[in-house]
């Protein structure tokens, strides 16, 4: 048996007779959000305020979120899970784990997701590989191909002995030292 799942869908929409500034303001003090964030869920697009809900909670967030004034959509979500199961005693006796790990995944059931808005309808159909993962450890990168060294001529060089001078002397800079003969201290 599995459980639905909702979601809680807004596209801008307000409740009949509902201000808008008013709701724009319950939602800020709703969602504890600046004025720019509001903004952004009244742009006309379907934005997903919550999803992954059960009925009981959903319906809570629509009632409240139509208190501020705010039209909501509540949609079942595609994605079915398996309610927990119950605690060991009343189940009887558990089945081995490795049992439970051969099993098919159809046996299983697989997670089915359908697109939820126009954003993601448009990558329903793309192909990707299928890239798997490295074990741990593994050498990520490719080998590297080995590189000749140049060939280059290094016979006409030499190196000095220890403490040598590797520089020509230079000659100090001339320094210009400004007459100063002509100036005098006055005392007042």
């Amino acid at each position: 048996m599995s459980a639905v799942l909702y979601e809680i869908a807004f596209q801008g929409e307000l409740v009949a007779g509902a201000d808008a500034q008013q709701t724009r303001q319950n939602l800020m003090r709703l969602f504890q959000a600046d004025e720019q964030r509001i903004a952004v869920l009244f742009s006309g697009r379907r934005m997903i305020i919550k999803n992954r809900l059960d009925a009981a909670t959903a319906e809570r967030y629509r009632a409240t979120l139509a208190q501020a004034g705010a039209l909501v959509e509540v949609v079942p979500m595609a994605e079915t899970i398996e309610p927990a199961a119950a605690p060991a005693e009343s189940r009887g006796p558990t089945p081995a784990p490795a049992a439970t790990a051969s099993r098919p995944s159809a046996e299983r059931g697989s997670l089915s997701v359908a697109p939820r808005d126009a954003v993601m309808a448009a990558f329903v159909d793309i192909q990707a590989p299928d890239f798997g993962l490295a074990p741990v450890g593994a050498d990520l990168q490719d080998e590297a191909a080995p590189v000749a060294s140049p060939r280059v001529d290094l016979s006409h060089l030499s190196l000095a002995p220890v403490g040598s001078d590797l520089g020509p002397a230079s000659e100090p800079l001339p320094v210009a030292v400004p007459d100063t003969d002509h100036l005098t201290l006055v005392k007042e």
